[in-house]
Parts: C-alpha cells; sequence; structure tokens
C-alpha cells in the first residue's frame, strides 16, 4: 500500500520504492514524448557543418545539456550527434564530435557542450542520436553499485536511438548576428526509465526523451570547460575554446567567461581571488586546462564565474583522479564506494567497487570556492564529496589512489532529509540521501570528537550560521548544500552553505489512468489551472506527488489538486505517439488539449513539477507534460 501525505518510510524501503512507483507514474508519458526514438536501428550519417559562415550570415548557438534527478548512480552513453532543421528542412549540424555523457553527473548543473556558428534563420526541429553500444550504466541495489543494461520495451538492448523535438513558433531558436541564442537539452532520466531490480542484470526498461527549451525554466549551476585562448584582465574576462565531457581534441566554438572581484580561482593548486586569480590565469600558456562553474545569465546571454580551476587543478596528465562521495575513513584511508576515475590519459569510467584512496600529512586540500591552503588533511570526512589526485595502482573495480603527495579538493556536498527540529543557527536532519546516496552505505565511525558524538544520519547536525531557517518545520523536507565538519570534530556534523526548505523544495506530480485512457482528467480547465479529478474511475495506481523523500496521495487530500501555471520561465507539452507539441504559454497549451479531448483523444499520464502548496492543494508548475492516446 502506498503511504498517505503524512507517512514516513524507514531508509531500508523507501528509497528503492519511492523511486520505483515515480518512474512508473509517467511511463505512459514516456512512451508518447519519445518520438522516433526508443529503437534500435542503423540510419545515415548526419549531415556536414554549414560552410560558409561569415559574420552577416551567421550567428551563434549556445547549446547546454542537463538532467532531471533520477535512480542512476552514472549513466554514460554517446551522443553522436545533435541536428537543428528549419521548417523548409534545411538541416545544420551543431555537434559534430562524438561525445561521451554521463547523464546522471548533470543533475545540478548544466553543461555548455558547443558554441556553434550556423546560418541564420528560424530553427523549429532539433534531432539528437545517442548509442548505447557501450554505454555504462549503474543504479544502487542493497547499498552497494551495480550495473544495468538499457533495454526497450521488449526487453531488447538499445542501440542506436534517434529523439526528434519539435517546437513551436514560440519556443523555435532564432539565429541571427549579434546575439548568441540558446538552446537547453533536458535528458530526464527518471521520466525516461522504469528500473527493474528483480532481473540479473538489473534491467532499465527505457522510452529515453529529452525535452528542448529556448528559455530554461530552472536556473541551475552552469559548468564551462576547454583550453585557455587568452585572457584579458582590463575587461574581467578570459577566452577559451569550448571542450565539454573531457574530450580530449574537440574544439566546439570560442566562448567568453566573465570573473568578478569575488571569483574564486585554484591554479595547480594555488588558490586566489579576484583580479590576482584573473592575473594568474593571465601568466599560463595558452592551451591549459580550465573549467569555470557559474549562472548564465540568460536574458543577456552572458556568463560569470564563480570559481575556477586551471591547470593541473582539472583532471589531466599530471594526475589520475577519483570524484566521489567518502563513505568510510579509517586514519589515512579514505573509502569512496561508487566513484568515477579520470585516467591521466583522460579515460573515464565508473568504479562499481571501492576506491581506497590513501592521503598524507603532504596531502594538499582545498576546497569549492576557497580555503586558501589553510585546510589540512583532517578536513576530509564521511559523507564529504571529492576529487582526489594522485597515482591509480590498478584498473579493476577495487582499485587504490594514492594522494599523499597529490591533493584532495572537497566539493559542495548536496543533503537531502526531514527536518527534525530547527533552530537560529542549526538543523538536525532525518537523512534520506547525500549527493545520491543512501546513508546507510556510509559508516561514520571516527566523524565526532568521541565515538559518542558521532554523526547520527537519523539525528544529523547542520550548522546554518546566519542562513534563515524560519520555512523549517519539523518533518517538512529541506536541502542543504555545504561541506562535511573535519574528521573527528564533529558536531555539528555539517556546515551549511545554502538551506532550501520545503516550501522552495521542487515538487514532481506524476498521475497515470488506465492504458485506454480518460476523456475526463481535469474537473476544469482554464487560464487558472487544470483541477485534477482525484475521483475519476479510470484513475490508476499513480497519483502522487513527490517532495524530496516525501510522497503525498492526490486522493487523500481535502481539495483536488490544482495544476497552475507559473510567472516567468514555463514549458508545456503534449505528446502523442510519434509527435510531441511544445508551448511556452499556457492559454494556448490549455486550448490545444480541450481541443484534443473534444476530437476524442483521451490522457494517458500527466506529469508536473513546480512548487506546491499544501494549503491551497495548488501545484504551480513550471513544466507540464501530457500524454495523450488518439481516438481509433
Amino acid at each position: 500500500m502506498l503511504p498517505s501525505n503524512t507517512a514516513t518510510w524507514t531508509h531500508s524501503s523507501r528509497w528503492l520504492r519511492l523511486n520505483a512507483w515515480f518512474a512508473a507514474s509517467i511511463a505512459a508519458l514516456m512512451l508518447v514524448l519519445a518520438g522516433c526514438g526508443g529503437g534500435s536501428y542503423s540510419a545515415a550519417p548526419p549531415p556536414p557543418p554549414a560552410q560558409g559562415c561569415t559574420a552577416s550570415t551567421c550567428g551563434t548557438l549556445l547549446v547546454g545539456m542537463t538532467d532531471a534527478d533520477g535512480d542512476f548512480l552514472s549513466y554514460s552513453v554517446d551522443v553522436v550527434s545533435l541536428t537543428l532543421a528549419k521548417a523548409d528542412g534545411t538541416i545544420v549540424q551543431t555537434l559534430p564530435v562524438r561525445q561521451r555523457v554521463d547523464f546522471a553527473g548533470l543533475v545540478d548543473m548544466t553543461e555548455l557542450v558547443t558554441a556553434a556558428t550556423i546560418p541564420n534563420g528560424t530553427y523549429v526541429r532539433a534531432s539528437i542520436r545517442l548509442d548505447y553500444a557501450g554505454s555504462e550504466v549503474s543504479v544502487e541495489l542493497n547499498g552497494a553499485p551495480v550495473a544495468a543494461t538499457v533495454v526497450n520495451a521488449a526487453g531488447t538492448a538499445l542501440g542506436v536511438v534517434d529523439l526528434d523535438i519539435r517546437l513551436d513558433n514560440r519556443n523555435a531558436v532564432l539565429i541571427a548576428p549579434g546575439r548568441p541564442a540558446l538552446l537547453q537539452l533536458d535528458f530526464d532520466l527518471a521520466a525516461s526509465h522504469r528500473v527493474d531490480l528483480t532481473t540479473n542484470p538489473v534491467s532499465a526498461v527505457s522510452a529515453p526523451f529529452i525535452v528542448a527549451t529556448i528559455e530554461p525554466v530552472e536556473d541551475k549551476e552552469l559548468r564551462v570547460r576547454g583550453p585557455l585562448v587568452s585572457v584579458y584582465t582590463p575587461g574581467n574576462y578570459y577566452l577559451i575554446d569550448l571542450r565539454p565531457f573531457n574530450h580530449t581534441t574537440a574544439r566546439l566554438g570560442q566562448f567568453t567567461v566573465n570573473t568578478t572581484a569575488d571569483t574564486a580561482f585554484e591554479i595547480d593548486g594555488v588558490e586566489s581571488t579576484g583580479a590576482a586569480g584573473l592575473a594568474a590565469l593571465a601568466g599560463q600558456a595558452a592551451g591549459t586546462r580550465t573549467i569555470a562553474h557559474g549562472i548564465l545569465n540568460v536574458a543577456e546571454r552572458s556568463f560569470s564565474a564563480d570559481r575556477v580551476l586551471a591547470g593541473d587543478s582539472v583532471p589531466g596528465p599530471r594526475f589520475d583522479v577519483v570524484v566521489g562521495n567518502v563513505t568510510a575513513r579509517a586514519g589515512d584511508t579514505l573509502i569512496v564506494r561508487g566513484g568515477t576515475l579520470i585516467r591521466r590519459n583522460e579515460s573515464v569510467r565508473f568504479i562499481r567497487g571501492d576506491v581506497t584512496v590513501q592521503i598524507g600529512p603532504d596531502t594538499k586540500v582545498t576546497r569549492d570556492g576557497g580555503g586558501m591552503n589553510l585546510l589540512r588533511p583532517a578536513a576530509i570526512s564521511v559523507g564529504q564529496r571529492i576529487h582526489a589526485y594522485g597515482d591509480a595502482s590498478a584498473t579493476d573495480d577495487n582499485l587504490v589512489l594514492n594522494a599523499t603527495s597529490g591533493r584532495v579538493r572537497l566539493n559542495l556536498t548536496h543533503l537531502l532529509g526531514s527536518v527534525v527540529s530547527a533552530n537560529p543557527g542549526q538543523v538536525n536532519l532525518d537523512l534520506f540521501a547525500i549527493d545520491g546516496r543512501r546513508p546507510e552505505i556510509f559508516n561514520f565511525a571516527g566523524t565526532g570528537a568521541t565515538a559518542a558524538m558521532d554523526a547520527d544520519p537519523a539525528n544529523y547536525e547542520v550548522a546554518t550560521g546566519m542562513l534563515s531557517v524560519l520555512g523549517l518545520t519539523p518533518d517538512s523536507p529541506a536541502r542543504v548544500f555545504g561541506f562535511v565538519t573535519p574528521f573527528g570534530f564533529a558536531p555539528p556534523d555539517f556546515f551549511g552553505r545554502t538551506v532550501v526548505d520545503f516550501s522552495l523544495l521542487r515538487a514532481e506530480l506524476g498521475v497515470g489512468w488506465t492504458e485506454a485512457g480518460t476523456s475526463a482528467p481535469f474537473l476544469s480547465m482554464g487560464a487558472t489551472g487544470l483541477v485534477v479529478n482525484a475521483a475519476n474511475p479510470d484513475l490508476g495506481l499513480r497519483h502522487h506527488i513527490k517532495i524530496g523523500p516525501r510522497i503525498i496521495d492526490i486522493t487523500a487530500l481535502a481539495s483536488p489538486v490544482t495544476v497552475a501555471p507559473a510567472v516567468g520561465r514555463t514549458l508545456f507539452a503534449l505528446g502523442e505517439p510519434g509527435n510531441v507539441e511544445v508551448f511556452r504559454e499556457w492559454a494556448p497549451f490549455v486550448a490545444r488539449l480541450g481541443e484534443k479531448l473534444a476530437g476524442g483523444a483521451k490522457a494517458q499520464a500527466m506529469y508536473a513539477r513546480g512548487a506546491f502548496d499544501a494549503g491551497s492543494t495548488t501545484l504551480t508548475a513550471n513544466f507540464v507534460g501530457i500524454a495523450l492516446k488518439l481516438p481509433g
């Protein structure tokens, strides 16, 4: 039986069951939105890049890739090509090189993948080709990372998959000189898959789809990677050749990274800030590796970096690098269970076994956002997400990374849990996940000043400083971003830099009707919203809202749920077999939905995400997708 809107699940069962029912709740929607995708076949190669571009005949397209939260620890597939098409059928290639992409690593960020120069015009369709041959996909089973095979509905392993994305007139890509256009591709893993943990190997039944928009509905951190071209210190910016996803040779357009007085730099393990950091970057040779993190100004199409890494602070030929969360520590030995290994030759691989990381007194420790090299190896504790730089001794699933003469960078770590108590300066959480991993896999022995003070995941103490905790109440879900307390110094167990309370957490609504669908999915449809008919006899088992670790059964609520349009950047979609219509505005979306239902179409599934207000039972959505079954 599914829990009520006030239920709290034990950690041992809720993780997999919650994700299983939610993925199933939108499976019908996925099958529609896949368009041409879902099959395994060979096709003609993509067209060559546009030729003969000049400053007046071509413009720049920025393409970012991201992912919504899902069930996967890793999901690495090859992105073969990305094309855009005009209404007259003219096709241009915007991603001319094959890229291996781990979409599971893009949950909390967007990767800028190309700054393509293409002919002027209005583009109304995008097509992306994925190749699953040699894909590496991992999920968590009983606390351990295990391999999963991605299959279609018939159980056949996927091969080459083409996905067609159709844009409406208000969502078309306009290319013109002088101002870059933007297209964000969201590969929603949770919405695209149903993970079956009972098979051996584990199978992920896939109907992959990608939603495309010219105005992202969520502001995520943007990651920009590539070798240095030049630095202009008077203008506080530098220029790179864009090279995403650890690609060794790609040149996907030049891109400008702006910096500010607060931008934190780490170059060859040495930290600096603002103008001093940019001056240090100016002293590096052209071709020096760089990575920048920050927020894209969508309106201006400009990017300012919060933090910049350069030189051998970026994975490269000097070190092997392990990325992941520390699950245990004993003395100078760290354990990372389920981490990514980036070799000196730039091969990238997810390691399903335990990785042993050896550190010592000479291991240099730095931190995202700066720390001015005042940190020591004791700063690395259980739960902390890290980049460890050293020498890897093996290539199997039980490798050892010797970082005694290397370095470790502490990354912002993400907690999700339910509030136990909240007071000024401290919030205690019943942890649901640390960077998506269940708390049961972490051994917190040694984290406290005494054994009695070791971190307790059921009552995890987060120091919040001057951050507001007014919106946090007992049993409400919350997210925290920050850093784990140094090993042996808890409590508190964690220092929060950002706290997101229940009212601001993204809510996800999944509703499924019978296979035949329903002609009356809503009590009313209009400018103020869609009111879901929770008493519809065609309602299936899927009728829930997920907010972090909490799920709400909409049939148990005092009044029907209203899905209302958000103010600002929004995206709405109607899908049917072989076709999806995308809308940026609510009125034409609702009008088209009414036309379809009046013409005999039936609703099979709905997925919406936004902010949920329990008092009014209203989900204010910035994204809504509805799957329709055509008559006949």
